[in-house]
Parts: structure tokens; C-alpha cells; sequence
């Protein structure tokens, strides 16, 4: 089948950034969300982060124009339904993913793709209650997705060789690089980046340094681009909290136990950027650690 459209469940921001991406490179998109607010505010993202690439001359105002030409937006499930390849891209919670794939499935053609952008869930337990796990497959895009070169493919344990090569394929032309992994727990990135994180956060509540102190110990000491505090709050502390949950209920092992301080940060509402206020205070031009 020749993938032509893409449906986007969710304007967040890896929804967006999903839409972006696939309207770049010629496909006809369509995005939804439950929020007609969160789309228009998607939009104008969208407008902006294109405007960026016009500034480095990676695209022309043209391309640009051809892009927001072929993005359409609306608030119903069921306008998705002619689309070849719908991506699901909603908040990281199992409960959710499965109730947007409930009331979608019965729209869709029976040759559409299903895919989960989720960033640590059994992709072969969302397939199962779909109706069409041979055509379903975890689809993990990093973030900010414009600008990160990796996706993970994920194949549940009935995902079809077809859709597997047919979602590569799609890869490609949009310009990513494709990794397979496997369907356990955080798969490939996750797996690894979100428990340094995490050790991170036990290493503030240990008291073994502030917040300044460990994210400039990794930035030189390990020359990593962002310190790993500073890099729960771009992706969010809610989001960090409920990989390390999958981490530690899907795999039991005590290594994985989320540490009390970062539950403490999510229940506080203090999530990072989209908040302002994690581990950094973000109201200002500049972030401020808060410890």
C-alpha cells in the first residue's frame, strides 16, 4: 500500500512536531486533538518552527507555505478514518491510548496502519484490543521532532512483515533513520535515558550535589549537550515519572524504583517547562535551579 495520508492524534508537543515532519515531505495530514485550542496553538508552532528552518536555509518560504497547505486540522476522531497511517501521539498513559483506539478503529479502513508514538508501552498489549494487531506497530519518535534524526520501530508479537516494511519505507522518506527494537519496557532510548535521569534526581535527594552542580558535572564532565535535570524538564517531569512506572512494574526490578523526589515534583504539578517550574524555575529569560 502507498502510504499518502497521515492522521495525528494529539497537537502536543510531539504531535505537532509528527504533523511537521510528515507534511514536509508530501504527505496530506490531518491532526486532532480534544482541545481546539491546543490545535491552533499547534499550528502557529508549526508556522514557527518552520520559519527557523527558512532562518538556517534548510527549506524555502515555499516549502513552507506547501507544508501549512497540507495540514488540516479538526476535533473529531472520526475524521481520520480515510487516512493510510494514523499515529497516535496522546499523553502517556495506557487508559487513554486505549479508549482513542476504541472510539477510532471502527472508522478506519481495514489497510490503515495504527501506530503509537508511546515512548515505553507494550506495543503488542495496544495492538491486542485494536482489532488489527498484524497492522498496528510502535512508532517512537524523539523530540523535538524537526530536529532529532532517530525513530523507533517497534513490531508487536503479531505486527505483520509487511506493515514493518512499510512503516521503514515511510522512515526514510521523511528524512529520519530507522532502529528496530524490541517489545520490552522503554524499548531502546528510553530504557537507558530515563533511569540516568532518574539517578539523577536520587542524586539531588541524596544531597550529593544541587541542581547546578550535577547538569554542569554531565555538560563537562561527560559532554553531554544537556544536563539530565535540565533535560527532565524539557521532556517533562510527568512523562519521566510514568517511564520509569513501566520500568519498574514491567520489568521488577528495584533498580527501576522512581525516585521519591521526582514523585514528589509531579505531584506538586511541577513539570518542567510546559509548567514552569521542575527542577529549574522557567518564569524568567533564563531557567534557575530551584535547589
Amino acid at each position: 500500500m502507498a502510504i499518502q495520508s497521515v492522521g495525528v492524534i494529539g497537537a502536543g508537543q510531539m504531535g505537532n512536531g509528527i504533523a511537521h515532519v510528515f507534511a514536509l515531505a508530501g504527505y496530506d495530514v490531518v491532526m486532532t486533538d480534544i482541545s481546539a485550542d491546543a490545535l491552533e496553538k499547534a499550528l502557529a508552532l508549526i508556522a514557527k518552527n518552520l520559519d527557523r528552518q527558512i532562518s538556517r536555509e534548510k527549506i524555502t518560504v515555499a516549502d513552507k507555505e506547501a507544508t501549512l497547505g497540507r495540514i488540516r486540522t479538526t476535533s473529531l476522531l472520526s475524521d481520520l478514518g480515510l487516512a493510510d497511517l494514523v499515529i497516535e501521539a496522546a499523553t502517556e498513559k495506557e487508559s487513554v491510548k486505549h479508549a482513542i483506539f476504541a472510539d477510532l478503529v471502527p472508522h478506519l479502513k481495514p489497510e490503515t496502519i495504527l501506530a503509537s508514538n508511546t515512548s515505553s508501552i507494550s506495543i503488542t498489549r495496544l495492538a491486542s484490543r485494536t482489532g488489527r494487531p498484524e497492522r498496528f506497530m510502535g512508532v517512537h519518535f524523539m523530540n523535538p521532532v524537526p530536529v532529532m534524526q532517530l525513530v523507533e520501530l517497534i513490531r508487536g508479537i503479531a505486527t505483520s512483515e509487511e506493515t514493518f516494511g512499510e512503516l521503514v519505507a515511510v522512515v526514510e522518506k521523511i528524512g529520519k533513520t530507522a532502529t528496530r527494537a524490541e517489545d520490552f519496557p522503554a524499548f531502546i532510548v528510553n530504557r537507558i535515558l530515563i533511569p540516568m535521569i532518574n539517578e539523577a534526581v536520587y542524586t539531588l535527594y541524596e544531597g550529593v550535589g544541587s541542581v547546578k552542580s550535577i547538569d554542569e558535572s554531565m555538560k563537562l564532565g561527560a559532554n553531554h549537550p544537556m544536563g539530565p535535570l535540565e533535560l527532565a524538564d524539557f521532556i517533562g517531569l510527568d512523562t519521566c515519572l510514568a517511564i520509569m512506572n513501566v520500568l519498574h512494574d514491567g520489568l521488577a526490578d528495584t533498580k527501576y524504583r522512581p525516585c521519591p523526589l521526582l514523585v514528589k515534583y509531579v505531584e506538586a504539578g511541577w513539570l518542567g517547562r510546559k509548567t514552569g517550574r521542575g527542577f529549574y524555575d522557567h518564569a524568567g529569560p533564563e531557567p534557575v535551579p530551584t535547589r
